[in-house]
């Protein structure tokens, strides 16, 4: 079995989350009233809902509360934490299956979330809220389903929507976009798919706003590239510019980063076939300097194909750290930390935008039980303590590090 493969990274502690670790795409630290440092985490799939942990000491992690899924052909992929209010999405496995949206919790008690509100999204042709950005206490940005959306193809199900959740209690949508000719009775006609095998739907993954650009909405549209959006009214987003490389290139693009200072946006794909069949699966270095023409620039460098290529394991880019905007997390627009399953997690320079260095990597071993004999790092988060913070997709759980560069 392989041995950690580690280099500025300094690893402070691991915990396998008492035999549920398979963790999905949502990370978020709430500072309790008590000064405790909560790191509350999403899981992949069911049963588990979320685990919340203490890592005040990083180095000796403590699960502090979780919860299950209401039902088992659901997963809660995607959190965040704005003070003492989460919310978590819902999607189910197939279409019309319910609940399928977005709940709000009261966690001032991090041991004892309280329901505030479900913000329903099910419908016959929904599965749910997949990914939702909520940083201000005021929007949640998502990529969801809805009741009254019937999309041209059942691989576009999901689009963009914002919701106000000023009143928690009461969230209320104002504003939609989604990609022309993905909704019937659209006047532009239907996307062209992508090779049998390769579409993976037009639709967005994640659903970045920033403080820096509050008009402005940073979308991983998977299968229809990189989209930014004028949010300056949110009851019509309006597209500014679109990026879409594939075909040639697999599609599934994830994460859009503004590095804002040096008008640069980091992109990722996600790898979602194993052993290498869409390889390669990149971060992106994209020029916005012009923000209507995006020109991509470099790639940072892939992890090597024969050390990490595993039978039914993915390898290739997934998650990139994305600079929350929240006073507890770390921010850089110099580092680039990527995730990449198999390729565990890379950190990269890019200093020089037209040369990404790699300056750190750390890859686990693989968990025992492990169901393709290989990690699965899926997520990675940084806190303004600069403490280093990923998971894994299967059963390894949680990763605690230091950054040594």
């Amino acid at each position: 079995m392989p041995e950690t493969a580690i280099w500025n990274f300094r690893q402070l502690a691991h915990h396998e989350l008492d035999g549920f670790g398979g963790i999905g795409e949502g990370m978020s630290i709430q500072i309790a009233k008590d000064g405790r440092r909560i790191l509350w985490l999403a899981h992949e799939s069911a049963p588990k809902n979320f685990t919340a942990v203490d890592v005040s000491d990083p180095r000796a992690p403590k699960i502090v509360a979780r919860a299950d899924l209401p039902q088992s052909h659901m997963r809660s992929n995607s959190l965040e934490t704005v003070g003492d209010i989460m919310a978590v999405a819902y999607q189910t496995k197939e279409q019309g299956l319910q609940p399928a949206g977005f709940e709000l919790f009261d966690i001032s008690v991090p041991e004892s979330p309280r329901s505030i509100t479900f913000f329903d999204c099910s419908g016959p042709h929904s599965r749910g809220v997949h990914q939702l950005w909520f940083a201000d206490g005021e929007y949640i940005h998502m990529s969801s389903s809805a009741p009254d959306f019937t999309p041209t193809h059942p691989k576009d199900d999901q689009f963009y929507r914002i919701i106000d959740v000023k009143n928690p209690s009461k969230p209320v949508e104002v504003g939609r976009w989604w990609l022309p000719g993905t909704r019937q009775g659209d006047s532009e006609p239907p996307p062209v798919r992508h090779p049998e095998g390769a579409d993976t739907g037009f639709r967005p993954h994640n659903t970045n706003v920033y403080p820096e650009r509050p008009d402005r909405a940073y979308l991983g549209y998977i299968d229809g590239g990189m989209v930014i959006l004028d949010i300056s009214d949110k009851a019509r987003p309006k597209m500014v510019s679109r990026w879409d490389y594939h075909p040639p290139y697999h599609g599934f693009t994830h994460t859009v980063v503004p590095f804002f200072d040096r008008n640069l946006l980091i992109v990722s794909d996600e790898c979602v076939r194993t052993e290498g069949a869409d390889w390669p699966k990149l971060v992106w270095v994209v020029d916005g300097r012009t923000e209507t023409n995006p020109v991509p620039i470099a790639t940072c460098p892939l992890p090597p194909l024969d050390h990490y290529m595993r039978k039914g394991a993915r390898y290739g880019a997934h998650n990139l750290y994305e600079n929350l905007p929240k006073p507890n997390a770390w921010k850089s627009d110099r580092i680039v930390l990527a995730t990449y399953f198999n390729g565990g997690l890379r950190a990269y320079d890019t200093s020089n935008p037209y040369q990404p260095a790699e300056v750190a990597y750390f890859v686990p071993a693989p968990p025992e039980r492990a169901p393709s004999g290989a990690i699965q790092i899926n997520d990675v988060f940084v806190d303004e303590r600069q403490i280093v913070y990923t998971v894994d997709r299967h059963v390894g759980g949680l990763y605690t590090l230091e950054m040594d560069f």
